[in-house]
């Protein structure tokens, strides 16, 4: 077991770059990953790291030890998967990211049902509006909304989404509606951080083909919900996606303009590494998913 251990922590600390973001993903003290490199090497007798204050890199004799490592580590977790996947009772941890607005609304809620069905699961939920690197930081399943770069990640589609530009009808009695894409220079536009909607512009279908619409304002946030507060105070408008204001169409607080030019929706999806088998906790997740979205989400 204690070779095991050792292989793993070291195939950890290479995979996610540090011994602190290796001992974070077992929960131990990176003072414990330390010393099982440290005895790996004294048992092999050669030096797999080369360790400094900011940072680690292979040797030589590490770089060929590790790609054998994660061989070995990776034909295991195959293996186990394969055996599991014939059960009925999903077992192990879930490691889950999603963007912070719409995980607190439409993953969140979900979970406690997942763990009443399969009690041999456990989850942890990561609300991060960053893309994460799903390998290099241990996750299972990340939910991501709008157009997938290529990668090797799998991806599943889960629900269709629309985005808008919405106001309360305050700000529209003060400064009037705008007709047209063009006009929203003349308007107070509410955006997600200085490298978000800001920078590449809002979505129109204008002439038949999506167009970027450029958009400034006095206000911008790197978080959703926060745009959303500012929105419905009428401070400006803001482009959102429905599932986020569907309540508040309903209810009035908020209307849509532009609609007419509105863009083709673009997708919710589960992203997952690329796995010759899935292991069943990712698997039963992401049917859980695709079950409770089907029909529901707007």
């Amino acid at each position: 077991m204690d070779r095991f251990k050792q292989i793993e922590s070291f195939v950890s600390a290479v995979s996610r770059g540090s011994l602190s973001a290796a001992a974070r993903s077992e929960g131990v003290a990176p003072a414990v990953i330390g010393r099982r490199i440290d005895a790996l090497e004294a048992r092999l007798g050669v030096k797999l790291l080369i360790r400094t204050t900011r940072k680690i890199s292979l040797s030589r004799e590490g770089t060929e030890f590790f790609e054998e490592c994660q061989q070995i580590l990776q034909s295991l977790e195959n293996a186990e998967n394969s055996v599991a996947a014939g059960g009925e009772n999903p077992k192990g941890h879930l490691r889950v990211t999603a963007p912070a607005g719409f995980g607190r609304r439409h993953v969140a809620p979900l979970l406690p049902r997942l763990l009443d069905t399969y009690p041999g699961i456990s989850v942890t939920l990561d609300l991060n509006d960053r893309l994460v690197d799903l390998v290099n930081e241990g996750y299972d399943c990340a939910i991501r909304i709008g157009d997938l770069a290529d990668s090797s990640l799998v991806s599943v589609r889960l629900a269709d989404n629309r985005r808008m530009v919405v106001a309360s009808p305050a700000y529209l009695r003060r400064h009037g509606t705008p007709r047209h894409p063009s006009e929203l220079a003349r308007h107070n536009c509410l955006s997600f951080g200085a490298s978000g909607s800001q920078t590449r512009g809002w979505l129109f279908t204008i002439d038949g083909k999506p167009t970027p619409q450029r958009v400034s304002g006095t206000l911008e946030c790197t978080d959703g919900a926060v745009l959303h507060a500012w929105t419905l105070d009428g401070r400006g408008l803001a482009w959102r996606s429905l599932w986020e204001v569907e309540d508040d169409l309903k209810q009035g607080r908020l209307v849509t303009v532009l609609d007419d030019y509105a863009p083709p929706p673009n997708a919710i999806y589960a992203v997952y590494p690329q796995r010759k088998h899935l292991p069943p906790r990712v698997r039963v997740f992401i049917d859980m998913l695709r079950q409770s979205y089907a029909g529901r989400l707007p």
